[in-house]
């Protein structure tokens, strides 16, 4: 069982971040402590995953709280910046029901500010969080808004100037970025069929594997998550609990008849 919890990046122990780097070299070809300090140092917070029965870290999401103009008018940008979970845990979703409560949050503080999830992704993961949970984003299989590509736009150039390419819109570090390592990510022909999405990241960023960005953006605001998001979770946190307990009634009613 799993725990996730959200931390102010000034709340976590020399051993916390220890751990998260621990993990981050696990996952990433390129990974100096400094750097990863210094990227952390400019984030808000992170969610942590922990084991709850020992409470040790086995995931992580750092979190960038950022007010913008964007389109010419105030908004809020919530972005996610290094994400790894322990490939022990992958599939579970500890971590994204604790994002998307924190959305959620952040939305009712100000319901009247437009609020965006904007991340940068560099592995299919991360972008099929975006294509399966939110209705409205860029890139989007099937076209996008024009007015979410401008907004793309601006905010990467608000935080990383003179890094995207306008004509494929991916953002390019260089010699030295971080890249996945092949176990975490690789993209199978029976992959790309069984998952159109999937063919569709590879499509927008074909050079993922030398460490390009793909930068995206998806509507958070409050209606999006009490339309879309909220049941979505409300599903997957409970679904299985009530289907679990009906399976036990009737197994206990197979028993007694037995």
């Amino acid at each position: 069982m799993l725990t996730t919890r959200y931390q102010k990046v000034d709340t976590l122990s020399v051993v916390d971040v220890a751990r998260m780097h621990a993990l981050f070299e696990e996952n990433y070809a390129y990974s100096p402590l400094s750097t990863f300090i210094d990227d952390l140092e400019k984030k808000e917070g992170a969610f942590i995953v922990r084991q709850k029965s020992t409470q040790a870290i086995v995931g992580f999401s750092t979190l960038g709280i950022y007010t913008f103009e964007l389109g010419g008018k105030k908004a809020k940008g919530l972005f996610s910046g290094d994400t790894i979970i322990d490939r022990n845990y992958w599939g579970t979703r500890s971590l994204q029901n604790a994002f998307a409560l924190k959305l959620f949050w952040e939305a009712l503080k100000s319901p009247l500010t437009p609020q965006y999830w904007l991340l940068i992704s560099k592995g299919y993961k991360t972008y099929l969080l975006l294509a399966k949970n939110f209705p409205d984003y860029f890139p989007k299989r099937g076209g996008s808004s024009p007015e979410l590509q401008e907004l793309v736009t601006e905010y990467c150039e608000a935080m990383f100037p003179g890094k995207l390419d306008r004509d494929s819109m991916l953002l390019d570090f260089g010699e030295g970025a971080n890249c996945l390592k092949e176990h975490v990510a690789a993209i199978t022909p029976e992959m790309r069929t069984a998952e159109p999405d999937i063919a569709f990241f590879e499509q927008r960023n074909p050079s993922w594997q030398r460490g390009t960005e793909l930068p995206c953006i998806a509507l958070a605001d409050l209606k999006t998550f009490l339309t879309f998001v909220w049941p979505f979770m409300w599903k997957t946190m409970f679904g299985k609990k009530a289907a679990a307990k009906s399976g036990a009634a009737q197994a206990g009613v197979q028993a007694r008849r037995a």
